[in-house]
């Protein structure tokens, strides 16, 4: 296999599933289970010092890459493909990725916790991180007015947001009015490879999830 993706059924996860499948290349899925902790065992330790997912070893080059958006940049930059060539348009990309990697995915995610996950019930935290997660959507619904993609052009940034924003409803975020992020995230929907991603590995159950997701954060 060209790749090796060691990954798991999260928002960060599909980021990177959905590239492999965008730039249909061959690769060998493993799956990392969070309740057997081996995210933290040494030999995935080995690959990513922090034990989180996703990483994927290019097998061709010898190379490990940690990190979502890095590895969304490695491969987009490898293959040039979903990343523009020239400087501007391609800064433009890159700080639409660290958009979602500095803002949407620890905002949404920090909503997840406290809204599904945390087992004291803090009314200020779950609004805090809603709010703020509904701000992000809010200015990249304006970033979205009178374009297909967020790049005007189909990019990682898309993949990169829409893997997050995609489940809203997870995190307790309302999206009415966001009309232009409605009609994005339907473009998103219809793309093979997204289709594809989102279930590389496949989503467990709701009960599963929450139930996972209490018990690493009791460690």
């Amino acid at each position: 296999m060209d790749i090796d993706l060691f990954t798991a059924a999260t928002p960060n996860g599909y980021k990177v599933s959905i590239m492999l499948e965008e730039l249909k290349l061959k690769y060998k899925v493993h799956t990392i289970n969070f309740s057997k902790k081996e995210q933290k065992e040494k030999w995935f330790l080995d690959l990513n010092p922090n034990g989180r997912i996703p990483v994927i070893r290019d097998n061709k080059k010898k190379l490990v890459v940690f990190e979502s958006g890095a590895i969304l940049l490695y491969l987009a930059n490898k293959y040039k493909k979903l990343i523009p060539t020239d400087e501007k348009n391609k800064i433009n990309v890159i700080q639409w990725l660290m958009f979602q990697m500095s803002g949407v995915g620890p905002m949404q995610g920090q909503a997840n916790v406290f809204y599904r996950y945390f087992e004291k019930n803090i009314p200020e935290a779950i609004s805090r991180y809603q709010n703020e997660t509904r701000r992000l959507y809010e200015v990249l619904d304006h970033q979205l007015k009178g374009r297909n993609w967020i790049c005007d052009e189909y990019s990682i940034a898309d993949i990169a947001n829409w893997a997050w924003v995609r489940v809203y409803f997870w995190a307790g975020v309302n999206i009415d009015g966001l009309d232009n992020i409605k009609k994005w995230m339907k473009k998103m929907e219809e793309r093979p490879a997204c289709i594809k991603g989102v279930n590389v590995p496949k989503r467990q159950s709701s009960k599963k999830i929450v139930s996972g997701a209490k018990k690493m954060l009791q460690t």
